[in-house]
């Protein structure tokens, strides 16, 4: 990495974590939410590398957030770092099993059955209501963040600031293996599958650590959710969820690690002002969005980018 990007890396993270404490909490719940978000449509970008599409990572985001649940309620951990590490195992243990079948697959079977198996979670949920807490959820209380239990007020900006660094640290993973030769692999089966089996390498096994590297990350997407807003339903593994997952991907494009990340803050405020001033209409809304990106912008926001650097070369 060049350093003038690091160097840009650095103060941007400077700058978001700054905005935890003086912007007002709406929006750094929103900012908090998006990141989280983010993490989760990250994981389908990195599995679009390989050239396959999943409408399945709301089954390891709600993993991730019942999960936390479920320490908070059955084991009494309340100690964030705890939940998050909890949450990313559970979440890679159900991607390490289901991927052992989904992933011998491709193309339309591959995005039905990982939404088959993300609906097989949300009935669960919704039927073992003894320990799911059915369509009410579960309530998860405020955690302590460093073994210190923040007042109300200063407990947001401390997740905002937990969401953040967890964020950051997972784009640099992501990014390192993106970089190495397993992440090199995973492109090269979007490519030609055949001439990387020719080459020595086993495309089932690294589209399979992809896949479990995926689940890791939209766990941590959704214990990072879980804690932000207190709660887990049955909606977290729906169908619909596992949608807006890809159209936030979409909307910012899979041409960086960064991308997922914007297009889920430019969802989450539009989708928030569009249920504002829209609350009968705010899908149509959405749905008008994601036309002119494909007329105008079938890559995504993140080829504003590339616009902006040739006007500056021109």
């Amino acid at each position: 990495m060049k350093p003038r990007a690091v160097l840009i890396g650095v103060l941007s993270f400077v700058g978001l974590g700054a905005m935890g404490w003086v912007l007002p909490r709406w929006t750094v719940f929103l900012f908090s939410l998006a990141l989280a978000r983010g993490l989760a449509a990250l994981s389908v970008a990195l599995l679009m590398r390989a050239g396959l599409v999943s409408f399945g990572q709301s089954l390891f985001f709600a993993t991730g957030a019942y999960t936390a649940a479920f320490m908070v309620r059955l084991l009494g951990v309340r100690e964030a770092g705890l939940l998050l590490v909890g949450a990313v195992i559970a979440s890679m243990a159900v991607a390490a099993l289901t991927g052992l079948w989904i992933t011998r697959y491709r193309e339309i079977f591959f995005a039905m059955l990982s939404l088959a198996f993300t609906m097989i979670l949300y009935g669960w949920l919704l039927k073992a209501y003894w320990i799911t807490g059915g369509t009410d959820g579960l309530r998860i209380p405020p955690p302590t963040v460093l073994g210190t239990a923040w007042s109300v007020d200063t407990l947001r900006s401390v997740l905002y600031e937990a969401t953040l660094v967890c964020t950051a640290v997972a784009l640099g993973l992501i990014h390192l293996f993106l970089e190495s030769p397993l992440g090199y692999a995973l492109r090269a089966v979007r490519d030609n599958e055949v001439r990387l089996e020719y080459l020595g390498s086993s495309v089932w096994q690294v589209v399979y650590w992809a896949y479990v590297l995926a689940a890791g990350l939209a766990g941590l997407g959704g214990v990072l959710t879980a804690l932000n807003v207190g709660h887990v339903d049955p909606q977290l593994a729906y169908w619909t969820t596992a949608g807006e997952f890809v159209f936030i991907t979409l909307l910012g494009g899979t041409e960086s690690v960064l991308a997922p990340l914007i297009g889920a803050v430019v969802f989450e405020f539009l989708r928030t002002y569009a249920l504002k001033y829209a609350p009968y209409t705010w899908q149509m809304v959405l749905g008008g969005m994601m036309l002119l990106l494909i007329l105008f912008m079938p890559r995504g926001l993140w080829t504003l980018r590339h616009l902006r650097f040739r006007k500056a070369v021109s």
